[in-house]
């Protein structure tokens, strides 16, 4: 059993993580602008080709998002879990906007999509009076997602 004075790290990353997003509509405009980020971000690096004997999309975006998934898992099993579930649909949105539009569809909608939910971003920071977190550590670009994703598990009543 853990002793309630010892936090997790998670723990720590997500009151950091909170401390500069206090602000209502910034908190909003996270919840929609970072796992739009999260998932152009898998766009983009699902549009490097592997190059071989055949070009085969996709490849770097599962490495990706597998090492971010230990990163979660390791931070959180159930958090890690609900991020399986983001990237699994991260994977299935990629590849169906890929047969629907084309490679240079879904590269043109996943660049679109990061600048928009970017530019949100920094909107929302502007309202809070905070810079973002990762201009102090880079870590935080990983923790945002689960920062929101962890706030659905507390409207859900689940444990992280």
């Amino acid at each position: 059993m853990m002793d309630a004075t010892v936090q997790r790290p998670i723990d720590r990353y997500f009151a950091s993580y909170s401390d500069d997003h206090r602000n209502r509509l910034n908190q909003r405009i996270h919840v929609v602008a970072v796992p739009a980020i999260l998932w152009s971000v898998v766009a983009l690096v699902w549009c490097i080709p592997v190059v071989g004997t055949w070009m085969k999309t996709g490849v770097w975006a599962a490495l990706a998002m597998f090492f971010a998934w230990m990163f979660y898992y390791r931070m959180s099993r159930p958090l890690g879990l609900g991020m399986l579930a983001v990237f699994f649909v991260c994977g299935c949105l990629c590849r169906l906007l890929e047969a629907r539009l084309g490679l240079a569809g879904l590269l043109w909608a996943a660049i679109t999509v990061f600048v928009v939910a970017w530019i949100a971003q920094f909107i929302g920071h502007k309202f809070e009076g905070r810079k973002p977190s990762f201009l102090t550590d880079l870590v935080y670009l990983l923790i945002g997602p689960a920062w929101v994703l962890a706030k659905f598990y507390r409207v859900m009543g689940w444990r992280y």
